[in-house]
């Protein structure tokens, strides 16, 4: 790590640097905008239960009403629809997939606008829900302000993505979760050793739990991040002698689609508490809140149906296995034993099965630690939340930093060439 921090400062990668700087201002700009609050709105005080992952994920700025309250989670809303109406669900959406970089372009486009069409709507209904009291033309330029909030996040998360280091989504949602983890373990400490609920010694031994737990979610991530199956591949037309006898792997990742699984189910399963608000019905809200919301038990096992789903739809989603077999058929390679072609396919449609299984077993194992431990300690959903925050903010740390490692190696592999 040292050697990379020492690489990353040497003059030849200048131009890094430039990037991870206005990287750094990005997220920079993105948290002095959470402290900014709407100047007619007031701050919520109460708890916003399940929505709790929304104010997590824009750094707090929920709950004071600031101008960037609903972070990029309607973007995700608008990535989850997309991608799912690519799976051969309306012709349109599969035929811009397979045309390739100008499709992405025109769904990245699709899903912008989309983006922008959900902000408005959960800033509306929001504001409605949380904000009593207020005229007509103060709710609509509340909805106003926090929908202008999020496309200047979008726009701004193209630009990281572009100009920067890392998806710029992601960051920005690691950002805010990273911005609100001191409240989080701050609240934990206050419930669990101050309030007086419990002894002084039960609270000192559950907050170390608490943080222990934090701790086995670090490390299980970490696991699944890192953690891959190696398919043994040769070439028809290289020879191992010929190469060192070096082996060719096909690499298929433990947890592929990394975090992406949480964050869409922890996203989904929001959908039904923003009808709610919007129909203004107690008994639906209850009913929300005690069967849908995953601090309930059965809320918890929609939560893991979702993100068992998400495992598998993602992966199957970036790692398509007839593509893959084509692509190894046109370089000449083969996995010994195994027949080119079909059989191939299904090979690693096989093997790529059985090792998301796993992976999404790993992450949800994860993903219900924390949930599980407020509720055998009564901690508030804050807390809970908190979780799956720590889990979202170790992924994308461990795949910006891959892309930083990356960076620095193939300017490395350039500069020896040079040299020659």
């Amino acid at each position: 790590m040292f050697a990379m921090i020492k690489q990353l400062f040497s003059s030849s990668n200048k131009d890094l640097r430039k990037r991870i700087y206005f990287t750094l201002f990005c997220l920079g700009v993105f948290a002095f905008g959470t402290t900014i609050t709407i100047p007619w709105a007031n701050t919520i005080y109460q708890e916003l239960g399940f929505l709790e992952i929304f104010n997590l994920m824009s750094g707090g700025g929920l709950k004071s009403f600031s101008i960037f309250a609903l972070g990029v989670s309607p973007y995700i809303t608008a990535s989850i629809i997309t991608q799912l109406l690519q799976m051969d669900i309306i012709p349109y959406f599969k035929e811009l997939k397979e045309e390739g970089y100008t499709g992405r372009q025109k769904i990245n486009k699709i899903t912008r606008w989309l983006g922008i069409i959900f902000a408005f709507i959960q800033a509306y209904v929001l504001t409605i829900a949380y904000m009593n009291g207020m005229s007509s033309v103060e709710i609509l330029k509340t909805t106003l302000v926090m929908t202008a909030g999020t496309c200047f996040l979008i726009w701004m998360g193209d630009q990281i993505t572009q100009k920067g280091i890392g998806n710029g989504m992601s960051l920005l949602i690691m950002a805010g979760i990273i911005q609100s983890m001191p409240s989080i373990f701050t609240t934990a400490f206050n419930e669990l050793i101050l309030s007086g609920t419990y002894t002084n010694v039960v609270g000192i031994i559950l907050f170390i739990i608490f943080v222990l737990v934090d701790l086995a979610i670090i490390i299980g991530i970490v696991y699944t991040q890192l953690a891959e199956r190696r398919i043994p591949i040769q070439y028809s037309n290289r020879t191992n002698v010929a190469y060192g006898a070096q082996q060719s792997f096909l690499p298929i990742k433990l947890n592929a689609a990394n975090v992406i699984p949480v964050i869409f189910a922890s996203t989904l399963i929001t959908i039904p508490v923003t009808i709610v608000n919007l129909i203004n019905n107690q008994e639906a809200i209850d009913f929300v809140n005690n069967y849908i919301n995953y601090t309930s038990w059965t809320g918890m096992v929609i939560y893991v149906l979702l993100i068992m789903f998400f495992g598998y739809f993602y992966t199957l989603l970036q790692m398509n296995p007839e593509e893959m077999s084509k692509n190894l058929n046109k370089n000449g390679g083969y996995i010994p034993g195994i027949r080119p072609g079909t059989d191939t396919a299904n090979y690693i449609t096989k093997v790529l099965g059985r090792i998301t299984f796993v992976g999404s077993i790993l992450l949800v194992i994860i993903a219900i630690l924390p949930i599980l431990f407020s509720k055998l300690s009564g901690l508030s959903s804050s807390v809970t939340i908190g979780g799956t925050g720590l889990l979202i903010v170790v992924g994308v740390a461990i795949e910006t930093n891959k892309q930083i490692e990356s960076s620095l190696r193939s300017r490395s592999y350039k500069k020896g060439y040079r040299r020659r």
